[in-house]
């Protein structure tokens, strides 16, 4: 039904429309509160301010609050209401004979007009003095109401509440409204990333923002979503990572620098992958990947001291209704990958053959098809996201990746696992998740040349997530781009990790959302 047509709004669009015929603006421009709920009960909720009558004389301190009508009271001469503001609420007292409504006229009685005309889910300015109830809750004596903003839409029913998970990603205001916890999970996701941009611009690094919309994709393996330029007539991608612009900085001279973005990928949606959604990522002239563990695990460090006073957090799984420990202190567990896959999975990659891997991983329900396409450094990643990534609970860092996992980053400096085809890329997992990856980036251009142009074969042949050759990158590549180390790391993941929320919707104000009445696949 069509929210208009409903009986609520019919009536409090009468009330609306009452309230302009007696001359109360129902939306007035604006409105200065002085003070907060919470900050009123944190310096006067414990301490003596005075009584009802102290009130209504005037003598116990002055307030001027705002907030949303929560609940509303009526008890003989007085009516009780709680109004919400951002941080909290806080009880309020009308009085039939002390309390006025702003802009009610004489022959209107004020507290008829919060009685008849007034409804939950209204804004209001309230003025008035603090006192303390026999039951000791701190309230206001209001001696001034102001309507702020008149609502036509109720909100959730009072005792089963917001309760639809898909209507409260929807209609992520009326789940601020009406729950606590999320306001502060946003707030908590806020104070993140001034503490990740805190973090690195103490290191010295610069932020700086690079294109949205670019003419070619790269820095991931992903599909990417596609538009038109009207002006030059000419297809363009939403970007898919930050890497290629950024490393264009840094031969450019600008050796610290990083940027917090939007970046898109067109692919599924599941509890930890949204299609549109912020990542971190940062690129240090002079510095290796293992310059850029250390700066992850103690970001991360940082953080849990930050926003727990502690290293260890404690994270809840709603699936398992298990609890575990967390410990962020620094330094981290390290292994390459063999390590973890021989440790956690019992496998020796230096023994086992190609043949043997593909029996374990179709035994895994993987597509014996495709595994036959698959090199033996994919095998290994194949091995290490089947059999191992589900006991990385603890912070550890995987070090020392097969080069076909990415054309962007250095060689092995050991002779040995050049020899083997891996590169010093770490990635960073904490229960279970990757939350940063990182390289030695690959400042050599002839080899650059020669794998990205791998992996224009690869989209040629169908890869859809490969990337197209980008010679004005190789281009820059030739001008000579020093060592460096870069690392990304995932927002939205590690507001997830910090908030024990269990899906990415839950740190995303709007996540994206199946039209409302279209029938559509989302891929998990």
């Amino acid at each position: 039904m069509n929210y208009r047509e409903t009986e609520e709004y019919t009536n409090r669009l009468r009330k609306l429309k009452e309230l302009e015929a007696v001359g109360i603006n129902p939306y007035p421009h604006s409105f200065q509160p002085t003070n907060e709920s919470q900050n009123l009960i944190a310096d006067y909720g414990s301490t003596k301010v005075g009584s009802s009558e102290d009130a209504e004389n005037k003598t116990t301190p002055h307030v001027v609050v705002a907030g949303r009508l929560m609940l509303f009271r009526a008890m003989g001469k007085n009516a009780f209401a709680h109004i919400q503001d951002r941080s909290g609420r806080i009880q309020v007292m009308f009085n039939r004979d002390k309390t006025q409504v702003a802009n009610c006229p004489p022959d209107q009685e004020p507290m008829k007009i919060l009685e008849k005309k007034v409804d939950l889910g209204d804004i209001i300015g309230v003025e008035g003095y603090l006192f303390h109830t026999q039951k000791g809750e701190l309230t206001i004596f209001a001696t001034k109401v102001t309507l702020l903003s008149k609502s036509l839409l109720p909100l959730p029913e009072k005792h089963s509440g917001l309760a639809d998970k898909e209507t409260r990603y929807r209609k992520r205001w009326l789940d601020l409204i009406s729950h606590a916890e999320v306001q502060k999970s946003f707030r908590d996701r806020s104070h993140i990333l001034r503490l990740v941009r805190n973090f690195f611009d103490e290191l010295s690094f610069m932020e700086v923002e690079t294109p949205v919309l670019q003419n070619i994709y790269g820095g991931a393996a992903a599909k990417p979503f596609t538009t038109h330029l009207n002006a030059l007539d000419q297809s363009m991608f939403l970007r898919i990572s930050l890497e290629i612009p950024l490393k264009k900085l840094i031969i450019g001279g600008m050796d610290r620098i990083y940027e917090i973005g939007k970046v898109f990928r067109n692919e599924g949606i599941d509890r930890t992958h949204n299609p549109e959604f912020t990542m971190i990522e940062a690129y240090a002239a002079y510095w290796d990947y293992n310059d850029m563990m250390r700066v992850t695990e103690t970001l991360l460090e940082t953080i849990a001291l930050a926003l727990h006073n502690s290293t260890i957090i404690t994270l809840f799984n709603p699936e398992t209704g298990e609890s575990k420990e967390i410990d962020f202190k620094a330094p981290w567990k390290r292994m390459t990958m063999k390590e973890s896959i021989r440790h956690y999975a019992n496998i020796d990659m230096d023994s086992i053959s190609d043949d043997d891997i593909r029996k374990i991983l179709i035994d895994e329900k993987m597509d014996p098809k495709e595994l036959a396409k698959c090199s033996r450094g994919l095998l290994m990643q194949h091995i290490f996201e089947t059999k191992v990534e589900e006991h990385l609970i603890q912070p550890h860092h995987i070090t020392d990746h097969p080069i076909e996992t990415t054309p962007l980053c250095k060689p092995h400096r050991n002779p040995h696992d050049k020899a083997l085809g891996l590169i010093e890329r770490f990635e960073s997992f904490v229960c279970t998740k990757e939350l940063a990856n990182a390289y030695s980036e690959l400042n050599d251009p002839i080899l650059q040349r020669e794998l990205l142009e791998d992996q224009a074969a690869r989209k040629a042949a169908g890869d859809e997530e490969a990337n197209p050759l980008d010679d004005e990158f190789l281009e820059a590549i030739c001008q000579g781009m020093p060592p460096t180390g870069g690392l990304g790391i995932g927002i939205d993941r590690l507001v997830m990790l910090f908030t024990n929320s269990h899906s990415i919707r839950d740190v995303l104000y709007f996540p994206m959302m199946r039209p409302v009445g279209e029938v559509q696949e989302v891929r998990i």
